[in-house]
């Protein structure tokens, strides 16, 4: 065979089956290994793709939940707020209402004890009226010993009376 180099005692034989073995070589493990490790690598690859584009639509769609949450709360705070302004307001109306009413209630007492004291006044007023005019009566028989007739009577009465509602106002 042929020598290329002689202090390397290499034969073109021997360099041929290297190079054929080695090509092989390279091609069972391109196909073998090489392929089933990139194929595998891609996979990977688009896993974590997917999984970075998941997480990033999970965070979007929990900023939007949150979002909404917040603004639910501040409707919430909002609408309770009102609620109680209201409350508020309706029990000041209340409150408004009741007084109002109890000072009518009050006026109304007020009225009828005015009505009251006048009845009573004017009814005492009467009784004495009467007893003044039967007492006056016994006091003018025994007086004079002569009945006084009825009219008579009542025109002394009349007078005297009037010269007491007169006396007290």
């Amino acid at each position: 065979m042929l020598v290329i180099a002689e202090s390397n005692s290499l034969y073109v034989g021997d360099m041929l089956f290297y190079l054929i073995s080695f090509i092989l070589t390279a091609l069972l493990v391109w196909h073998y290994v090489w392929k089933p490790v990139t194929g595998m690598m891609e996979k990977r690859a688009k896993t974590v793709a997917q999984d970075i584009d998941s997480a990033k639509q999970a965070r979007m769609e929990a900023t939007e939940l949150a979002a909404k949450r917040r603004a639910q709360l501040e409707g919430s705070q909002a609408e309770a707020a009102q609620i109680v302004d209201q409350a508020k307001k309706s029990a000041q109306t209340q409150g408004d209402q009741i007084v109002a009413a109890a000072q009518a209630d009050a006026q109304n007492l007020k009225e009828q004890a005015q009505r009251d004291a006048k009845q009573a006044r004017e009814d005492a007023l009467r009784g004495a009226k009467d007893d003044v005019a039967n007492l006056s009566i016994e006091i003018a028989s025994k007086l004079i010993q002569k009945q006084l007739n009825a009219d008579d009577q009542k025109a002394l009465i009349d007078s005297y009376i009037e010269g007491l509602v007169k006396h007290e106002s």
